[in-house]
């Protein structure tokens, strides 16, 4: 199999080192650089020991996030692991450079500058490249990746909440307007930063809602609901940090008239060859300790007849299909490859 060189731009956060550990061993992937300002100078297996032996990982150093610099690697493709508001400085000069990019931040995932504007409290520094970004959900919009140039890789949050309802929009089978979603997170889905309220000791022991009522991912769940729904779609949500590493379990609760049944048939329809897509079964319960490592996630649902609701359940790793692994299906499609290539 031919080698794809590939660049990681932040590549010492959780979601880089996550990308690191897939890509290192990615039989179509030659790694060919590595970016942090932090660890510029120093050997990747210097700050990350785990990879020593693993693929190039002892030939590759960090290097300074620069276009020249990034751009001498040779990469055909980059994948940015950064901030929002910090990928769309690198995207532009990438593209610009007939690098292919897989953003996995928030900069590129939304259509509208006056959404991305009210929900991340700045105007929006690249329109036109905005508009262009393909939003990078591989069970939706394979074939749109495919041919991109740019794709903007889905939220944890998002990914675990849209992939359970998106098939019952289009087909008219729930109430778009009573969809209400709590979620929870480990604490990796925070980034790796200096936050007092992510030490340990408060985390530990603890569980605790956040970002209550407007949390920054419903932007791009409701843009896609709306969607698939054909109309405008507002959800109510709730985000919980929970005292794991990783992994993240999604309720959702919609008034449907169809019979759990019938809503397992619909979910069996859309995702009968979507190789990550895991159904539990009607009344089967998703448990992050089976999807933390992988690319999977696994929905689960069940009718109540009482209430005349669908209950929707996931559980997918933040780092994996919320984050790394998914931008990495991405690439395989982008690149030719079997969508299932070099990960799990």
């Amino acid at each position: 199999m031919s080698r794809t060189k590939c660049l990681v731009v932040g590549a010492s956060g959780y979601t880089g080192a996550e990308l690191l550990r897939l890509l290192l061993r990615h039989p179509g992937v030659e790694l060919v650089g590595v970016t942090s300002r932090q660890y510029a100078g120093s050997a990747l297996t210097e700050v990350f020991p785990k990879y020593r032996g693993v693929g190039n990982a002892d030939d590759l150093a960090f290097i300074e996030p620069e276009a020249a610099a990034m751009t001498k690697t040779g990469a055909e493709f980059a994948f940015l692991a950064l901030p929002h508001g910090v990928a769309s400085e690198f995207a532009r000069p990438l593209v610009d450079a007939g690098i292919r990019v897989i953003d996995l931040s928030a900069d590129f995932r939304l259509n509208d500058a006056a959404v991305y504007e009210e929900f991340y409290g700045s105007a929006h520094p690249d329109e036109a490249l905005m508009t262009e970004a393909v939003y990078g959900l591989p069970e939706v919009y394979a074939d749109e990746i495919k041919a991109a140039r740019l794709v903007a890789s889905p939220g944890c949050y998002p990914t675990s909440i849209l992939l359970p309802l998106l098939p019952l929009l289009r087909t008219k089978a729930v109430d778009p307007a009573t969809i209400h979603v709590a979620s929870m997170s480990g604490v990796s889905g925070a980034g790796k930063k200096a936050d007092p309220s992510l030490l340990f000791v408060e985390c530990n022991e603890s569980v605790r809602p956040y970002s209550v009522p407007k949390h920054r991912h419903l932007s791009e769940i409701e843009q896609e609901l709306s969607a698939a729904a054909g109309e405008k779609v507002a959800i109510s949500f709730t985000p919980h940090l929970v005292p794991i590493n990783a992994g993240i379990c999604s309720t959702i609760y919609v008034a449907t008239e169809k019979s759990g049944a019938e809503i397992g048939n619909l979910l069996e329809s859309a995702y009968a060859n979507a190789p990550f897509v895991r159904l539990l079964g009607e009344n089967g319960c998703p448990d992050t300790k089976n999807v933390v490592g992988s690319n999977f996630i696994d929905i689960g649902w069940a009718e109540d007849e009482r209430t005349a609701r669908a209950v929707l359940l996931s559980a997918e790793d933040n780092l994996g299909k919320g984050a790394g692994s998914q931008a990495i299906q991405s690439f395989n499609l982008m690149a030719g490859l079997d969508e299932t290539t070099g990960i799990l």
